[in-house]
């Protein structure tokens, strides 16, 4: 599933095309993804100039004077931003056409989506959707700090890297990235998160803040269904320290990573460097 870096990659792919043009359609070639996708999709944005495109943790939202599509890639969902005369595949579900104005020329933007997890609703103006209603803090923002997780994780018995994977806690630190910034941080993603000190948590929040940070300024990184909005993979992946590397040696001491589930998802750790 893409990931934060990801979803942020996209918007910054996005967003140019986007900003400040006028919807001049909308073209379902199917009634639902995920879930049903609102008939306001169809019947409110066409006409409107989008204001803005906001990412709030996994999810896209394009914003007008009336309301917001809210979008998700699910596991599959790439959005690209073509010419309308671009052939149609057999998996993309949704165009939003973008008028031309002045220089620019219309665009298309296009939600494919294979596996169909990936969602396109609506959010009225004024109000909050319900699926973003009570997510935790950004990574990226003051708001989310080493206090933070150490307040919240107080009493707690699960494991740190499920603790650090909860939208409740902190939006947007998935799987790969909770592997690589426990890594980091030397903590075993094994352990109680009551159990992790405050000072550990200090480093904790700090190694999210950068790793997702570079991976963003990289591209994210490359799953097997995710394209960059230009087609292009991206590429922290060739940095990765611990994620989908059982068995090999650990680049800061040589002892093989490790592989366990947690949570039904695969987590890797150096026995060795995390404790």
């Amino acid at each position: 599933m893409p990931e934060l870096p990801e979803v942020e990659t996209t918007r910054r792919g996005i967003a140019p095309h986007l900003i400040g043009r006028r919807i001049e359609g909308v073209t379902l070639r199917r009634p639902d993804l995920r879930w049903p996708i609102p008939r306001e999709i169809s019947e409110l944005l066409p006409g409107q100039r989008i204001g803005a495109v906001e990412r709030r943790a996994k999810y896209l939202l394009l914003h007008t004077e009336i309301g917001s599509a809210l979008l998700h890639l699910g596991m599959s969902g790439v959005l690209r931003v073509l010419p309308p005369d671009a052939p149609v595949g057999k998996h993309d579900h949704v165009d939003i056409a973008i008028e031309p104005e002045g220089s620019k020329k219309a665009r298309v933007l296009r939600f494919t989506d294979p596996r169909r997890f990936g969602c396109l609703l609506w959010q009225p103006r004024g109000e909050t959707h319900e699926l973003l209603a009570n997510l935790g803090p950004e990574p990226l923002t003051d708001a989310f700090d080493g206090d933070l997780l150490w307040h919240l994780s107080r009493g707690r018995k699960a494991a740190v890297k499920l603790f650090l994977m909860d939208n409740a806690i902190v939006v947007g630190v998935g799987n790969i990235y909770a592997s690589e910034a426990l890594f980091a941080s030397g903590i075993d993603p094994r352990r109680a998160a009551g159990n992790v000190s405050r000072a550990r948590y200090a480093k904790l929040a700090t190694e999210v803040k950068r790793i997702l940070a570079w991976a963003i300024e990289r591209g994210g990184t490359t799953l097997r269904d995710f394209l960059n909005p230009d087609g292009l993979p991206g590429y922290f992946f060739r940095e990765l320290n611990v994620y989908g590397r059982a068995g090999e040696p650990c680049r800061v001491c040589g002892t093989p990573i490790k592989q366990v589930t947690l949570g039904q998802r695969s987590t890797f750790w150096c026995p060795t460097c995390q404790r």
